[in-house]
């Protein structure tokens, strides 16, 4: 069944270029897709880093916009950085990327290409009822890897049971492991362009090649 994702009005007020972009789709996840990794060093690195030379990271576009969005909501992105631009960072000091496996990989490709911050979750482990709202105040999170993550006034993705993600890291909660059977991916934007559509478009073909997803729903929530 299909995830219903809410922005909260809130959220909206303090930014209201923030939509969302939907993934959801069938999976059988594999350790590791060789051609996605030749593709990725090959051709999307140089992306990074000529985007790094041309722009300087901070302004890289949807990067640039989404920096703008943490200082709106009240969090220092230079201390909690939105995914993709710490993704590109590794890339420009030469730290290449985690293999973690297919989804998470993929994942990892539509962020680097798009500068969205980009989460997959394992939709067993996530309320069909969806809200993308900003942090509150005292909230954390046991993060991937990571110990608890301080998450109030970040962009949050949450459902009853609390938070479950973050445009900066996600919890363990919904992470994508072997056993996921299906998930739901979600691109963060906070611009005002039309490179969200284009990122769907591409991420739902990479996902499909990559990650061997079926029958694949895409959709924007604004």
């Amino acid at each position: 069944m299909r995830k219903n994702l809410k922005i909260d009005q809130e959220m909206k007020e303090l930014w209201p270029a923030v939509r969302v972009g939907c993934l959801q789709y069938k999976v059988k996840v594999e350790k590791k897709n060789e051609e996605m990794w030749k593709y990725l060093k090959k051709d999307i690195f140089k992306k990074a880093k000529d985007d790094i030379f041309d722009y300087g990271i901070n302004e890289i576009p949807n990067i640039k916009e989404s920096r703008a969005a943490y200082k709106a909501f009240g969090k220092d992105p230079s201390r909690y950085r939105v995914s993709s631009e710490a993704l590109i960072r590794r890339i420009g000091q030469g730290k290449g990327l985690y293999e973690v496996n297919t989804v998470v990989d993929v994942n990892n490709l539509i962020s680097i290409e798009s500068g969205f911050s980009v989460g997959s979750y394992d939709t067993a482990n996530i309320d069909d009822e969806l809200v993308f709202r900003v942090g509150r105040e005292g909230e954390t999170y046991k993060g991937i890897g990571k110990e608890e993550i301080n998450i109030e006034y970040l962009p949050v993705l949450a459902d009853e049971k609390g938070a479950i993600g973050s445009s900066t890291s996600d919890s363990e909660r919904a992470m994508i492991t072997d056993s996921a059977k299906e998930v739901l991916t979600l691109i963060y934007s906070f611009s005002r362009n039309e490179d969200l559509e284009k990122a769907l478009e591409y991420g739902k073909k990479y996902m499909e090649q990559y990650a061997k997803a079926t029958d694949i729903e895409a959709w924007i929530v604004e």
